[in-house]
């Protein structure tokens, strides 16, 4: 059914539902559960634990920098958009299984198939986010955007609920997996990639990918050098872009390192043991589900840049009282603060680049928009690495992420959003 605007409903949620097959893997795996039970479990101890998490989380960083924009390119060149998301979260679901297998002490294991499983991951996003501006009219980019964070939360929520129920929760786990060697822990694993698994196929039937631009066979390679290397060229023209993707350089390394970390921080400094982990992670995905929803229709309404600076004042305020909570309560009111501001973030980044990218390379300016996100994403977790090591605290550590807020927050300052949006030969809201 197409509504009056011209939107496809069933192709806005089934593009939507990917975000919710998808966001079982940063809520359990990437942030609450696994990384914790990394540190806490794999690793010799919570402090080495961390250090050598922060490195995964680096290397996956720089490797989804080097590769989304070359391959952007290409799937916009080739048509291989649908063809290159459908290989990334197959490649991802295989790592997270993966997981399963990696036993306490095996720490290079666990770490290799998590780098794996996390590339893929962000590199699905590159494809899956290039979809946004076919499918959603201009007027409507910033609630679709909200739609799909918010439902994204909504199933990293169930997920979270699932696991604790069934898996971490209970005497006698469920399924027939034990505590011993902590079976019960990693078999959440196998609980995101069954998951990722059912819920991406609509976005694999429903969706359909826009090659009215791709180039000639035999020609596809060299296409995409030279599209790269006109978009270098031109990038002048772009100057909204470059100024946007700078400011999310640092703010969204605040985030990466907040989302990589706050699980370790939580179990760490204030001894949450998993079951009151999960509780943690339900509560956050809550508030970020609806801050996300809610968000969206004022990114419509005053544009994504204010959207944006909105959310990063607030990640300010919670990162603050995260890292001078005295105790529990306070550290609840910080993760809640977190939570509300942290959807909008992403949904409004999101929805202000969908503004920004001009209409036949919207595969390759996304690869841009993920190679902003992780170019120096592997700084915040580094720093909070190197931090956590020399005073021995992991307060010191997450005092970094304050820095990268207040950078970023400045730097998005100088964006004019009506000046990129005319750049791009796109409709204004």
């Amino acid at each position: 059914m197409t509504t009056t605007s011209g939107t496809d409903n069933r192709v806005v949620g089934s593009w939507a539902l990917y975000d919710f097959a998808n966001s079982p893997f940063t809520t359990l795996v990437v942030t609450f559960i696994y990384a914790a039970y990394f540190t806490q479990a794999i690793a010799p101890d919570a402090i080495r634990g961390t250090a050598l998490w922060s490195r995964g989380v680096t290397i996956s960083a720089l490797l989804v920098a080097l590769l989304s924009p070359i391959l952007g390119a290409l799937a916009d060149r080739g048509g291989y958009r649908k063809a290159f998301l459908i290989l990334a979260t197959g490649v991802c679901i295989v790592g997270t299984v993966a997981l399963y297998w990696a036993l306490p002490g095996q720490t290079l294991r666990a770490l290799t198939w998590f780098v794996i499983a996390n590339v893929s991951f962000e590199m699905g996003m590159v494809f899956y986010n290039a979809f946004l501006p076919d499918i959603a009219p201009p007027e409507r980019i910033g609630r679709i955007s909200g739609f799909g964070w918010g439902l994204g939360y909504v199933g990293g929520l169930i997920a979270l609920a699932f696991a604790l129920f069934t898996l971490v929760g209970p005497e006698v786990p469920w399924f027939g997996f034990s505590k011993e060697g902590g079976e019960n822990i990693r078999a959440t694993n196998l609980l995101v990639a069954v998951w990722f698994a059912v819920f991406s196929l609509p976005m694999f039937l429903w969706v359909k990918e826009d090659r009215s631009q791709i180039s000639a066979p035999g020609q596809i390679l060299a296409q995409t050098w030279r599209q790269l290397a006109a978009t270098f060229k031109e990038i002048r023209d772009y100057r909204q872009i470059i100024r946007f993707l700078l400011a999310r350089l640092l703010y969204n390394d605040g985030l990466v390192t907040v989302f990589a970390f706050g699980g370790i921080y939580a179990a760490g400094t204030f001894g949450f043991d998993m079951q009151e982990m999960l509780i943690f992670g339900i509560v956050l995905n809550l508030t970020a589900g609806l801050g996300a929803f809610v968000l969206g229709f004022l990114d419509d309404l005053l544009g994504g840049k204010r959207t944006l600076q909105i959310s990063v004042i607030g990640l300010i305020v919670a990162t603050g009282l995260a890292v001078w909570a005295p105790n529990r309560t306070w550290f609840w009111v910080a993760g809640i603060l977190l939570g509300i501001f942290a959807g909008p973030n992403q949904s409004a980044s999101r929805s202000l680049m969908g503004r920004f990218v001009p209409p036949d390379k919207e595969n390759e300016f996304f690869g841009f928009f993920a190679f902003s996100g992780k170019f120096t994403a592997f700084l915040g977790p580094f720093l909070l690495g190197v931090l956590t090591q020399a005073f021995n605290n992991q307060r010191a550590g997450i005092a970094v992420v304050l820095v990268l807020f207040v950078l970023g927050l400045a730097l998005l300052a100088s964006v004019d959003e009506e000046e990129g949006v005319a750049a791009a030969g796109r409709s204004a809201v």
